[in-house]
């Protein structure tokens, strides 16, 4: 092969600069080694679906020759055999068959979690590792203790037996002398009675004239005195050695099986420094969020004040709906929970306690209610034992009790009053459990004068917790634990959610009411991602979802994790691709190509370059394709007008834009066909500004809030479905005023030109791809004020923004500092307004007033622009996309 004249493309990790190895089908993104290994640990995105490139590609990793035929592949699946197979397999044609492809990709669906388990047994091993060598070390040392007893024990038990050995074997011979003797006895006795025998017939005959006296003396003269002694022998043990003895000396050395080693949260988990919101949805088919029940990762059970419960995804649209649900005697409350089956259990209105299946096809009854005078108030399922928490109120006494029942559903336990007889609870609405088995209950009727109610398992009252400081008052409504054993409440009274430690000690508000969430109602704690869901209530219908917890230090440093992996064998990679930085540099200054004059647009308010040649540009009213001569190719008549960056283009070079009804459609590279994207759905949020990564093939569209001056962004995968929203920073203040114009940065940073017309004042806000905010730009030197507009960035990873305040194009580093003002104002450009970099070509379009310039300002590095080289110019041989693509 030719390999100077075949022209390829490497793809890259998303996230650096090493060779592709992996695929996040979440996010989507490429990944190289080392960055999935971050990835699948980071909490953040613990939860994606990362799988190797291969399987990108639909690749089946070994292809097996039939054994029958040894000139085809085994490409199908006997579903009947379970067998692979060749298509000249007839024996299975009666059977049906599968698509290999297809069953492999399901088999590894089912043993995802063991997939999953395995890694994370990977990463806990630099912690696990070292107790359990200490572990051997301390029981190498107690086993020879216990086996120098041992050995003691055994001696002195073998002398013990030994000498009754000796006591038995001296009982019987001393009972064959006893017999011996019996039968001597014996014998004399018979000689003794033959002699009677024989004086009866001589003395006692009527011929003989004997008188009885003379008889009695000549018998007692006769007979001889006859003593027969009754001899016993008893087998017994020694008095230094009974049975009792013998079982003691066996069982004093027990080993416990103690199961397998486990790593305390405390060792893997550490509390952020603040909350992070990690994305939210507005639930359409509920009133509110009054109790909410997470599923997965992205579903959750949500129920409101109004008999309405339905389980949802993260696009918040209704994927089921219960219809006999329980409206609640108070019309709120946990009336619903998950177990590990990802089965519903909720309370039906008739009081009963249902169970759905995982289908969402058949729901039974597991707990009947049998006495009217006891209503239930809220369920919850607990993950460490299986048994079902149910709490209950009798509105007679206005009192409360909670019920254990096992997973049979036989009632096991109710706890009810303290140790002095005392009712503890007044209305439990809420229900959980800690990690150290104690029940969890928010008790509250009364406004104001509610308590979380905490007993251990077996019902001992342990604390009520009333509000910061004690007794300042407590309207509690959701609950739940998370893994550090911490206890989350929502306070209705404060409008906060307050974390509290195990024991009961108030440690700080984590949230606070917000204008993304609205007042905190109701909690749900994934214990698989360690993220909080919280459901808002008093007429919002969202659910936010916050990273809190995070992983340790010492699991965070990747270096650690992968020397402790270094140990088991792995597959040899390849060396990782040199970055943009060793292939690329800065030219001084930078060079003017050729510029366009535009005939038909006003202005360039926003480009988007298709090819070399071909660019989108848009003004006020217009939306139009041009090339080299400025002459018009194509026309959208549907655009928006009075947006900013409001069309992209994607590596299908399809024009994605926003079109006069708020909606992002889709052009067809040929232009003849259009369709919608992404509707629209919510009219108080309008979109300002998209833009299409090629690292992700995401889009990222700007939005502005209409009745007050704020924004967010949202992402979008390739298949138009909400994956993310970015609106607050770590302390709850909005990120946006109004983001104009959209882009990212080959670290995955989300990079917005933010400006408001109403506070005449502008910034670049750049956040990580999570969310967190990095840092945000308002000119040079930091404050002077900035008028932004068009923004991009290059392949070293450099930030240009266009400064109307300035008339300048300004070039920060990735951590936005300051770095030149690249371009100034001229005569051949006019005022820079809008900007586009061609990642092929590595040049700079410049849009102004009607014109267009394209200027080169990044060259090869010197080592690479040898004479005998090829000339970069125009040539696609760099890029920042992923993956190897042959063409």
């Amino acid at each position: 092969m030719e390999t100077a004249s075949t022209p390829c493309k490497v793809h890259q990790c998303s996230k650096c600069q090493g060779d592709t190895a992996y695929y996040c089908v979440s996010c989507p993104c490429d990944l190289c080694p080392q960055c999935k290994e971050n990835h699948v640990k980071d909490l953040q995105t613990i939860d994606h679906d990362v799988v190797s490139h291969r399987d990108k590609i639909n690749y089946i990793p070994t292809q097996e020759i039939c054994v029958r035929h040894l000139y085809m592949f085994r490409e199908m699946y006997c579903e009947h055999c379970e067998l692979p197979v060749c298509y000249h397999c007839s024996e299975h044609r009666t059977h049906r068959w599968i698509n290999l492809q297809r069953v492999y990709q399901t088999k590894r669906q089912q043993h995802r979690g063991t997939i999953h388990t395995i890694s994370e047994a990977l990463f806990y091993r630099p912690v696990l590792l070292p107790r359990i060598k200490t572990d051997f070390k301390t029981c190498h040392i107690e086993f020879s203790l216990y086996q120098s007893e041992m050995l003691t024990k055994a001696q002195t038990l073998k002398h013990l037996i030994n000498k009754v050995r000796k006591d038995f074997i001296k009982n019987v011979f001393c009972d064959f002398d006893f017999k011996h003797r019996c039968l001597k006895q014996k014998k004399e006795m018979i000689r003794h009675i033959v002699s009677l025998q024989e004086y009866e017939l001589r003395y006692v005959q009527p011929e003989f004239t004997f008188s009885a006296l003379q008889f009695l003396s000549s018998i007692k003269k006769a007979l001889p005195q006859i003593h027969p002694t009754h001899h016993t022998s008893q087998l017994s043990m020694t008095e230094s050695l009974n049975k009792e003895d013998v079982m003691e000396s066996l069982s004093a050395i027990q080993i416990t099986e103690r199961g397998n080693r486990h790593v305390g949260n405390q060792c893997l988990l550490k509390l952020t420094s603040a909350p992070e919101l990690h994305q939210s949805l507005t639930v359409t088919g509920v009133d509110c969020c009054d109790h909410i029940s997470c599923v997965t990762s992205d579903r959750v059970w949500v129920s409101d004040d109004i008999n309405n419960l339905i389980l949802t995804g993260t696009t918040g649209v209704p994927l089921h709906r219960v219809e006999d649900s329980y409206p609640g005697l108070f019309r709120y409350g946990g009336l619903h929970t998950v177990n590990s089956e990802s089965e519903l259990i909720y309370i039906d209105r008739k009081g009963n306690i249902n169970k759905l299946s995982k289908d969402m096809k058949t729901a039974t009854t597991f707990i009947e209610t049998t006495d009217s005078t006891w209503d239930p108030l809220c369920v919850y399922w607990s993950p460490s034992t299986g048994d079902l928490l149910v709490a209950i109120y009798n509105d007679d006494t206005k009192t409360g009790k909670v019920t254990r029942y096992n997973q049979s559903g036989q009632l096991t336990k109710t706890i009810q009053h303290d140790n002095t007889g005392r009712a503890l609870y007044s209305g439990p609405l809420y229900i959980t459990e800690n990690n150290n088995g104690d029940v969890v209950v928010s008790d509250s009727i009364d406004i104001g004068s509610g308590a979380v109610v905490v007993t251990k398992r077996g019902g001992i009252h342990r604390f009520s917790y009333t509000g910061p400081p004690s007794g300042s008052g407590l309207e509690p409504r959701g609950i739940c634990t998370d893994a550090l054993s911490h206890i989350l409440v929502c306070d209705d009274k404060t409008k906060t959610v307050q974390m509290l430690d195990k024991d009961g000690q108030f440690l700080s508000h984590l949230l606070t009411k917000s204008q993304e969430m609205g007042e905190p109602r109701s909690l749900s704690y994934d214990v698989n991602t360690h993220r909080l869901w919280v459901g808002s209530g008093s007429r919002y219908n969202k659910v936010c979802v916050y990273r809190y917890i995070t992983r340790q230090d010492a699991l965070t440093d990747q270096s650690q994790v992968m020397e402790s992996l270094s140990e088991i064998p792995t597959p040899g990679t390849e060396k990782p691709q040199q970055g943009n930085q060793c292939l690329l540099k800065l030219m001084s200054p930078p060079e003017l190509l050729h510029s366009l004059t535009l005939t038909d647009v006003d202005g360039c308010d926003h480009i988007s370059r298709v090819t070399s040649d071909q660019v989108r540009v848009s003004d006020t009213f217009n939306l139009i394709l041009t090339d080299t001569t400025g002459v018009p190719l194509h026309r959208v008549k549907d655009s928006h007008s009075f947006l900013s960056g409001l069309h992209t283009v994607n590596s299908e070079s399809e024009l994605i834009y926003i079109d006069s009804k708020d909606n992002i459609n889709k052009l067809s590279k040929d232009m003849e066909t259009t369709t919608t994207f992404i509707g629209k759905t919510d009219p108080t949020w309008r979109p300002r500004c998209v833009y299409w990564s090629p690292s992700t093939g995401d889009l990222l569209v700007g939005m502005c809030y209409i009745r007050t001056d704020t924004g967010k962004v949202t992402r979008y995968n390739q298949s138009g479905q909400l994956t993310q929203t970015i609106h607050h920073d770590n302390t709850g203040r909005r990120l946006y005023n109004q983001p104009n114009y959209i882009t990212d940065n080959n670290n995955g940073d989300v990079v917005v030109s933010d400006y408001s017309i109403f506070y005449q004042s502008g910034a670049v806000v750049v956040t990580e791809r999570g969310g967190r905010h990095r840092f945000s730009y308002t000119g040079h030197p930091s404050g002077s004020g900035l008028e932004s507009n068009g923004i991009c960035t290059d392949a070293l990873s450099h930030i240009l923004v266009c400064d109307y305040k300035t008339k300048t194009v300004q070039m920060l580093d990735k951590d936005g500092q300051f770095l030149s003002h690249l371009l100034t104002e001229s005569q051949e450009m006019g005022v820079p307004r809008s900007l586009s970099y061609d990642v092929n070509t590595h040049r700079l379009w410049v849009g102004s007033y009607n014109k267009v310039c394209v200027y080169r300002y990044i060259t090869r590095q010197d080592a690479l622009t040898d004479e005998h080289r090829p000339r970069p110019d125009g040539e696609a041989m760099f890029s920042s996309t992923s993956a190897v693509e042959w063409r």
